[in-house]
């Protein structure tokens, strides 16, 4: 079984994602994972994407696709993928049916993590982590025990990505609702969409997935 899992920043497709290589013996292929491997392994593609991505910019849709290509065809197995961050726009999606179709292969199903725009501000804008140990924590639904000192190593320091705001948060969201609409039109037309309430915890979330790929 093939799938994408859709979802804006902070829906938890990662974490989706790395439930479903567990549980169903599938290949999780995070974009993003594969480009910084590919960079640290020092492959010409990722000489490429490096020097791209050093300058701020995003990688062209023709190298994310070659790298997918590349991990497809790395996997002798036959075990299927399940993709996390592509992908992003029609463009990708209509290059990835070709790559499947090319090597004999389908997809099966679209997850989309349907989510509360304002509840998810609130999620990502809340986060902090222990700066030792990398604990996480949030303002409102995971504070510390003992205020400024970290449950599981005691340390006093916290810190939050500067990412995670309201200002940057709701500009991602929107460029993710721009890009996702047309691609959730796309997919839905093939008949191959089931939306989860990518708001609920990660278990309820994992079994919503799992009754979407077993019903």
């Amino acid at each position: 079984m093939n799938l994408v899992l859709l979802g804006p920043p902070g829906a938890g497709k990662g974490t989706q994602a790395k439930l479903l290589e567990d549980s169903r013996s599938l290949v999780k292929l995070s974009t993003g994972d594969m480009l910084r491997a590919a960079v640290a392994a020092g492959t010409e593609l990722g000489r490429k994407a490096g020097d791209i991505m050093e300058r701020g910019q995003l990688v062209p849709d023709a190298l994310v696709i070659n790298l997918i290509a590349e991990r497809l065809d790395e996997d002798g197995s036959g075990r299927g993928v399940v993709l996390d961050g592509f992908p992003r726009t029609l463009a990708q999606a209509e290059a990835l049916d070709r790559l499947f179709k090319e090597r004999g292969k389908r997809l099966d199903r679209v997850i989309v993590m349907a989510v509360d725009d304002e509840a998810l501000v609130e999620r990502i804008a809340g986060r902090f982590a222990c700066a030792k140990c990398g604990e996480g924590y949030h303002d409102a639904h995971k504070r510390p025990l003992r205020p400024q000192v970290c449950d599981r190593c005691g340390g006093t320091e916290f810190v939050r990505r500067p990412d995670d705001n309201e200002a940057v948060v709701r500009s991602r969201l929107k460029a993710y609702h721009t890009q996702t609409k047309p691609l959730i039109d796309y997919y839905t037309r093939q008949g191959r969409v089931k939306t989860v309430d990518g708001m609920a915890d990660i278990g309820t979330v994992a079994k919503e997935i799992g009754r979407a790929l077993d019903g």
